[in-house]
């Protein structure tokens, strides 16, 4: 397959991928920042989300040192001068896919396009601002009907999975972050245990995280107690059957880089796999003591090389 191809594949899915996520992280803060909480606290949630996204320069840039939630609002969601907004990673995407709208079927097709002319309309007519909550359902419903239409009609072939690990590189990168800001969040609210208004916050807290990456249910049907942080962190990290695990993202970046590389002994497969291999036999209890942020940070700084070896053996130079 032509790199350039390859390219236009790879980052159709890690938009469509980034804009699903946004829209998870900008449901779940405004869900959490409505819980009863004193207006700093809220605060220090929209700075952790711009932190998530690495966008607290490029904000301050636009709106200044003060934070406020419309204005990370519109700025996470509908400033097109941002490349990491929802309407710039739906742009992104459909041109990407129109580069190459030879390779794939014409329902992956105008499922992206749709899409962008859809959010077009959407926030033209005021609908984000009448029902945000509804409107981040429905990036992430288009998001769905995007993979779903992909693995319905695509010919799993290299352009299939040149889409597949774009999904789950971004999916990977994105779920590092959400459970890095998020624990550091939590530690810094309320540091102490026991009292009631901690348990309260704790049940809240955690019960939107999980939402916030459709696993509410699935920790009740694995753990069949109470929300815990670090069960909560071992599910997002070392669950390989929860989708949006960062193991289970592993796994699916090795088998789909398998799939299109020519040399099983490359150094974009070794990185891949030792990156996995750390995962599958990691415990939770030995990332807790060691400390959760230096192995999520490290995570990060790695998904970001193996992206960009990626890049080298596959694809065009990196411009994204």
């Amino acid at each position: 397959m032509l790199s350039r191809t390859a390219d236009h594949l790879f980052w159709m899915s890690r938009y469509t991928e980034r804009a699903e996520n946004t829209a998870r992280l900008l449901d779940v803060n405004y869900q959490t920042s409505l819980l009863p909480q004193s207006a700093d606290l809220v605060q220090q949630g929209w700075r952790g989300l711009l932190s998530i996204s690495e966008l607290k320069a490029p904000y301050a840039a636009r709106y200044g040192d003060s934070i406020n939630p419309r204005d990370v609002m519109n700025f996470m969601v509908r400033d097109e001068k941002n490349p990491s907004s929802i309407i710039s990673c739906l742009r992104n995407a459909r041109e990407n896919a129109r580069a190459v709208r030879g390779t794939l079927t014409t329902e992956v097709w105008e499922t992206q396009n749709q899409t962008y002319l859809e959010i077009i309309r959407m926030l033209r007519s005021g609908e984000f601002e009448r029902d945000q909550s509804q409107f981040f359902e429905w990036v992430k419903f288009r998001s769905h009907l995007s993979r779903g239409v992909t693995l319905g009609t695509m010919l799993q072939d290299e352009a299939f999975h040149f889409l597949r690990l774009g999904t789950f590189l971004e999916r990977a990168d994105n779920t590092a972050r959400l459970v890095d800001v998020k624990f550091h969040t939590a530690q810094n609210e309320f540091p102490g245990e026991g009292t009631e208004e901690t348990q309260a916050f704790d049940f809240y807290h955690w019960s939107s995280i999980l939402r916030s990456v459709s696993g509410f249910e699935v920790y009740r049907k694995v753990y069949r107690d109470v929300i815990k942080p670090e069960r909560v962190a071992e599910l997002l990290i070392l669950r390989a059957d929860m989708p949006r695990s960062l193991l289970a993202c592993l796994n699916e970046v090795m088998s789909n880089l398998a799939m299109v590389t020519s040399d099983p002994l490359s150094e974009t497969q070794r990185r891949a796999g030792k990156l996995r291999a750390e995962l599958q036999y990691a415990r939770i209890d030995e990332i807790l003591a060691t400390g959760l942020h230096a192995f999520l940070t490290q995570f990060l700084d790695r998904v970001n090389e193996l992206g960009a070896h990626i890049s080298r053996e596959f694809l065009l130079p990196a411009t994204h």
